[in-house]
């Protein structure tokens, strides 16, 4: 069976050896530096890079932030100013390049910063290992 490069471009690790030679654009596997077009919330955002013809998404890798209903307005806007249209440098992780949804994993780094650390410094996300459901440590506005 095909591979869907539309509705997931990335490709997991156990498919690269079957469908990496048939991907008809450049599959991430090492560090890059991006523009951030779109912040979707407080650990996704849409990329555009040189090297690719079109946006992709991005989640955060190793950070979990509140659904948008559920107080998750707060990490948005906070990355919306701090790096909507700016340039970021992504870490990847090449165990972990791509989620359970297809999008790709990585750290977001800006200004010398682990964005993603700094919303868990700020109380606005937690470690994805670490997170209870429903509760983020210090952060009363998350039920």
């Amino acid at each position: 069976m095909a591979h869907d490069f539309i509705k997931f471009p990335e490709l997991r690790n156990s498919q690269m050896d079957q469908y990496y030679w048939s991907s008809p654009h450049k599959q991430i596997t090492e560090d890059f530096r991006a523009r951030v077009v779109k912040v979707h919330d407080g650990d996704t955002i849409t990329l555009k890079v040189d090297f690719r013809d079109f946006e992709f998404p991005l989640r955060f890798l190793g950070i979990d932030t509140p659904e948008m209903n559920a107080g998750g307005k707060r990490g948005r806007d906070w990355l919306k100013d701090k790096i909507l249209d700016a340039d970021v440098d992504i870490l990847i992780n090449k165990k972990q390049r791509v989620g359970k949804w297809g999008r790709l994993l990585g750290n977001v780094i800006f200004g010398g910063m682990d964005m993603g650390e700094q919303l868990i410094g700020l109380g606005m996300a937690t470690t994805f290992e670490g997170r209870r459901p429903g509760e983020i440590p210090g952060d009363k506005s998350w039920p």
